[in-house]
């Protein structure tokens, strides 16, 4: 495939999974349009690569993402990609979780998707081109204390196969990753919720969860330790990008592999594996 006139859009692009794989797409020769919020951001971006081109792109922003994609259309560079890769995750009791922190995690993950598909579709009509959303093996089952990140992906997951068979006619291809756990700073946000469960949750509520919340710090170190370097998950979706006929779905890596399978299980069986991994009661 020759690279050289073709875009990639690719949101939540500061850090983790979006930073690499724009990184790893430039050095394949495409001309990369990273989205990210922050000035600071929008600079270290711009810097990386004369092929990166540093776009300010929050996903719950309409004007946001309208002006993001008038400055692709402006640039004259053909948009052969999407890659949906921005995204949040919110944690805790679903007895005690605050409605506004569901309604931010479906408004990021879900809508935000959405909106910036809806805004890059018309120049992928226009090039037969392809849209890449990063989902999670969680969409396969909650998992105790994710329940928000694991309804938006199942969302996102279910969103996805929709456009796939709406936009086939079109020649435009939709492919969905789904990944376990990936070394990116997401852990690091993960550790502080123990003291922001300590501060919010109501009297005798945290005693109650206790075991969860210990389970949940268990966790988060475990994932850190196993979890899939940032670059294999880079190559993995420039594949895709390059692709002459991108699969409908990507699992990668042996523990997304193993969490399939047991999510297939019975419901009965599948709790009872989980909580014995996780010890929990």
């Amino acid at each position: 495939m020759d690279t050289s006139n073709r875009a990639v859009v690719v949101t939540g692009a500061s850090s983790g999974i979006g930073r690499a794989t724009a990184l790893q797409l430039v050095r394949e020769g495409f001309v990369v349009f990273a989205g990210a919020r922050k000035e600071r951001d929008l600079k270290a971006l711009a810097s990386e690569h004369a092929s990166i081109r540093a776009v300010q792109l929050d996903v719950t922003d309409a004007d946001s993402i309208a002006h993001a994609f008038d400055v692709v259309a402006a640039s004259g560079v053909p948009l052969h990609a999407l890659i949906n890769n921005a995204g949040i995750a919110l944690g805790g009791p679903i007895e005690h979780l605050p409605l506004a922190d569901l309604r931010k995690q479906l408004e990021v993950n879900v809508i935000g998707t959405i909106a910036v598909t809806q805004a890059a579709i018309p120049l992928l009509r226009q090039t037969r081109g392809r849209i890449v959303a990063i989902g999670s093996i969680a969409s396969r089952f909650g998992a105790p204390f994710l329940g928000p990140y694991c309804a938006s992906k199942a969302a996102l997951a279910m969103l996805m196969d929709s456009l796939r068979l709406e936009l086939a006619p079109a020649g435009i291809s939709v492919s969905l990753f789904e990944f376990a756990a990936v070394k990116t700073p997401i852990w690091q946000k993960g550790r502080e919720l123990k003291d922001d469960l300590t501060a919010r949750l109501p009297a005798g509520a945290l005693a109650s969860y206790a075991p969860f919340v210990e389970a949940a710090m268990r966790q988060i170190d475990r994932e850190e330790r196993v979890g899939l370097d940032v670059t294999v998950v880079a190559n993995a979706i420039a594949s895709a990008v390059r692709a002459p006929r991108p699969r409908a779905r990507y699992v990668v890596g042996k523990q997304a592999r193993v969490q399939a399978v047991v999510a297939a299980l019975p419901h009965r069986l599948r709790d009872r594996m989980v909580r014995g991994v996780l010890r929990i009661p």
